[in-house]
């Protein structure tokens, strides 16, 4: 962006909204924060409260008249907010489904109408690997087919209500000409991430600064890749500063596969050697309903070809940042 703008961020005291956040003011931004708290926390954007291009509001995005207040008032849409973690998702599906789905369709009407005035605001819609769901292939490209599990089975509502999202998202792109990109996070980590919410490295890394053992789910061969959340918001502004890049979805996040038992062991071997490893079920972990899925690798090509993408910080480089951060904040 050549002239500052006034920037939008729902959940924007979340771990990666926060980051954002940040990264906006120090381009010369004024940003809008809108968060209710739910899964953020205040303190997360405490190196900018109080900042003078910062406005800060405690507030829902299920909340129609605010939403069209800081819509109409953005420059920029950087859409984060929604219910995070599968922990939250296996206890709280109806929210789940609920907050996912309704503040998109609120944001992106109002969106709609202002393009239907002649101004298009870019705009950036956040999804997930999760849409992806159970889909076989060994690696996953923003075409592939959607193959989610049973109605029975509540994880799969997060991705379905995630999918909806992206729908409506092309929609407003396809109809009102909205310039709209869709990310899919894949595994975003790094400080101030909590592992409240079943998040699977700050929770290793907890257990290992506490000297306990690091509990993996079922055998540990599940497949994963994680990115560094720096990495991650200088792709999701670079999207959105590219006017090319607009009425499409791209994977975000790292490309390099690692099992989550490897994981652990990275873990224990940076943080703390003495710790140990323990097993559990999925049904002790979650209930007998929880479904996981073994592999999870995006093809970056799409992304690395819109704004030349390359993450710089590898798995170690991001297992040592979240020590540090977990130290420093003990």
């Amino acid at each position: 962006m050549k002239s500052p703008a006034t920037c939008l961020i729902t959940g924007g005291a979340g771990f990666i909204g926060s980051h954002l956040t940040e990264m906006l003011l120090s381009q010369g931004h004024r940003v809008i924060v809108v968060d209710d708290l739910s899964t953020g926390q205040a303190e997360n954007l405490a190196s900018v409260m109080g900042h003078e291009r910062l406005e800060y509001i405690q507030g829902t995005v299920e909340d129609d008249n605010l939403v069209s207040s800081v819509v109409d008032r953005a420059d920029r849409v950087y859409h984060l907010a929604a219910a995070v973690g599968v922990a939250l998702i296996a206890k709280q599906p109806i929210q789940t489904i609920e907050r996912n789905i309704y503040p998109t369709q609120l944001i992106l009407d109002r969106l709609g109408k202002r393009a239907s005035r002649g101004e298009y605001i870019p705009t950036f819609i956040a999804s997930t690997s999760e849409v992806y769901g159970k889909n076989p292939k060994e690696t996953w490209m923003e075409e592939d087919d959607l193959v989610f599990g049973a109605t029975t089975r509540p994880r799969w509502s997060y991705g379905v209500s995630k999918a909806i999202d992206e729908f409506l998202a092309l929609a407003h792109n396809k109809d009102y000409g909205l310039p709209v990109v869709v990310g899919r996070f894949f595994n975003v980590v790094g400080p101030r991430q909590t592992g409240a919410y079943g998040m699977v490295l700050p929770r290793f890394v907890e257990a290992a600064l506490r000297g306990d053992s690091l509990v993996v789910h079922d055998d540990g061969a599940q497949v994963r890749c994680f990115a560094h959340v720096d990495d991650v918001i200088s792709a999701v502004v670079g999207l959105v500063d590219t006017p090319a890049a607009a009425g499409r979805v791209y994977n975000i996040g790292s490309d390099v596969p690692v099992s989550i038992l490897e994981l652990a062991e990275r873990v224990i071997s940076r943080v703390n050697p003495s710790a140990t490893i323990e097993f559990t079920s999925y049904a002790e972990a979650y209930d007998e309903s929880f479904e996981d899925i073994r592999r999870r690798v995006p093809v970056l090509s799409r992304i690395r070809e819109a704004i030349d993408y390359q993450p710089r910080k590898d798995l170690d480089d991001i297992i040592d940042s979240v020590a540090e951060y977990q130290r420093a904040s003990a």
